[in-house]
């Protein structure tokens, strides 16, 4: 099983982790928001009237509306990335990150206009009279190429579980059983079965699901960051400043923050935008393929609005509540997980200039820093150790007030041994004071509002709900790509899986699923991208027929 980790992580260095990926996503937006004369600019306006149903027509061919089409879309792109992903992209990026999130989603509005246009043109009604659409549809009935399409429909298929139900499921279980306490079977059990009672309905029930929980879960998010916005009103202005100069200067080390490179924060927030707004991934033209209307351009204006309230809005407010309220940069008291620990020769401090500058080249990877792993033993009493030259990072940070335990209580006492910077023995905990990441940060964040310590619930309620909705969003996606593959019949047989795995995923260990799924979205992204590039000439033909013959609609 490490073996495959092993192998998934090295093959995704060489795609979505490499230099190149974010270049090409963002060339491709580029290069259609200059191509068709900035349409997420342009059509903006026309986009927010379709999904008022202004130009509805309930003869139209297809199974739901397009608010109902979008709702389902944004279900599967609103989720914890927009939680989890914006602190982990800020922890690792600093304020520069957003900045690059941002950039993403404008170009990825054109990107989401594109695919779901031509996705829509070409799709088809199946056997039981549902529609079914995607990019496999337009490479299999324009492009001609079958395989491209096979090898994105199982892509799909894979991505529907390692990105919209396992991790989902887990990472709601986890969060549940911190905060209220229940057990993770518990969870998985409850919610495994409103799961199946959704999807076993198809895109009726999932779209009228998702018509209601999107906005609602919306609406409370919202208050809860409004409160820690406003309670922090003084620092908004600074926040804004902080991720538009960090994003052309690099990222200055600041409290307990480390510092990023340019580059990184770069890379961060363009890979941290595509995770979250799904642009060019190829996913959200499916849920369009099923919006009633003749005029596939129509429902393409709609998708542009996607990675606006996805990324630009809530990914922005998530992104000013952990800046404004200076968590960021604090040191909270944690248990240290063991990926985030590195053991290093010699006593740093990050309050001295001088350590702060070679950590920064460590953590960096500058050539010529100094700073080397530690190898050795540690002698330990009651928790705390009273010997060796080291220094212990944890989550990119100087750990304080470390305490070393078996198990959850009784502290160690004996000799540690340490072998290139990570401890051998097993069932060690460590735990003290440094930076924190991902959902604990933005939990942390929270608290720092009007509601104080209850905010933390909104963080949890918040997961769920965009959790969840991820996963229903997502299965949606899968049984459209079974369809394509294996026909109607294979639908079922598909969602009673996804049910099973979803009830599975929320006591198990889905490190590897996420390292596969990692691998997947590349494998659905980058033959979208090419696909769509191929149909450039096609795609601004249609846009410019369909804009020429509803002019006299839009001025009515």
């Amino acid at each position: 099983m490490e073996g495959l980790y092993g192998l998934l992580i090295t093959l995704d260095s060489f795609l979505g982790g490499a230099s190149w990926f974010p270049f090409v996503l963002l060339g491709v937006g580029l290069f259609f928001t200059v191509y068709l004369k900035f349409p997420q600019i342009r059509f903006f306006k026309h986009a927010w009237q379709v999904i008022t149903g202004k130009f509805d027509k309930e003869s139209d061919p297809g199974d739901t509306t397009h608010f109902r089409a979008l709702t389902t879309a944004l279900s599967g792109t609103v989720g914890t990335g927009n939680i989890s992903g914006v602190a982990f992209a800020i922890f690792l990026g600093g304020p520069a990150a957003l900045f690059w999130m941002w950039v993403t989603a404008f170009l990825g509005m054109t990107t989401k206009f594109v695919e779901v246009t031509l996705s829509h043109k070409y799709r088809v009604k199946t056997e039981d009279g549902t529609m079914a659409g995607g990019p496999m549809y337009y490479m299999d009935r324009r492009l001609n190429m079958k395989w491209l399409a096979v090898a994105f429909a199982i892509a799909t298929v894979v991505s529907s579980f390692g990105t919209g139900n396992l991790p989902q499921s887990n990472g709601i279980a986890q969060s549940i059983e911190a905060t209220f306490g229940f057990e993770p079977w518990l969870v998985g059990s409850v919610l495994g079965i409103l799961l199946a009672l959704v999807i076993l309905g198809g895109i009726q029930r999932i779209a009228a699901f998702t018509a209601r929980v999107v906005p609602a879960m919306a609406v409370i998010y919202l208050i809860g960051a409004m409160a820690v916005i406003f309670a922090n009103l003084e620092n908004i202005i600074p926040s804004f400043l902080s991720v538009i100069s960090d994003a052309f200067t690099g990222s200055a080390a600041a409290g307990g923050f480390l510092g990023a490179s340019l580059a990184y924060a770069f890379n961060r927030g363009v890979n941290r935008g595509l995770f979250s707004n799904e642009a060019g991934q190829g996913s959200a033209p499916i849920a369009h393929a099923a919006a009633k209307t003749k005029e596939p351009a129509s429902e393409g204006m709609v998708s542009l609005l996607e990675p606006f309230i996805d990324t630009i809005l809530i990914c922005t407010i998530t992104g000013l509540v952990i800046l404004s309220s200076g968590v960021w940069k604090e040191k909270h008291e944690n248990v240290f997980d063991r990926s985030d620990m590195f053991f290093v020769a010699g006593e740093y401090d990050d309050s001295e200039s001088k350590d702060v500058e070679t950590l920064y080249g460590f953590l960096n990877g500058v050539e010529g820093n100094e700073i080397k792993p530690f190898t050795g033993a540690i002698t330990v009493v009651n928790g705390t150790a009273v010997s060796g030259d080291f220094t212990l990072l944890n989550s990119r940070s100087v750990a304080e007030d470390v305490k070393y335990s078996v198990g959850s209580e009784d502290l160690f006492t004996g000799t540690l041994k340490i072998e290139d910077g990570k401890p051998l023995k097993e069932n060690l905990e460590v735990s003290g004071k440094s930076l924190v990441h991902s959902a604990a940060l933005t939990t942390i964040a929270f608290t720092r509002g009007f509601f104080g310590d209850f905010g933390q619930y909104i963080v949890s309620v918040g997961l769920l709900l965009f959790a969840f909705s991820t996963a229903i969003a997502w299965s949606y996606y899968g049984d459209r790509a079974m369809t394509y593959l294996l026909g109607p019949r294979s639908v079922m047989p598909y969602r009673v899986i996804y049910v099973a795995g979803f009830v599975w995923a929320a006591f198990s260990d889905t490190t590897l699923v996420w390292a596969l799924s990692a691998v997947a979205i590349v494998v659905m992204t980058l033959p979208n991208l090419f696909g769509i590039l191929l149909l450039s000439k096609e795609m601004k033909e249609t846009v410019n027929d369909y804009w020429s013959r509803t002019k006299n609609n839009r001025d009515k």
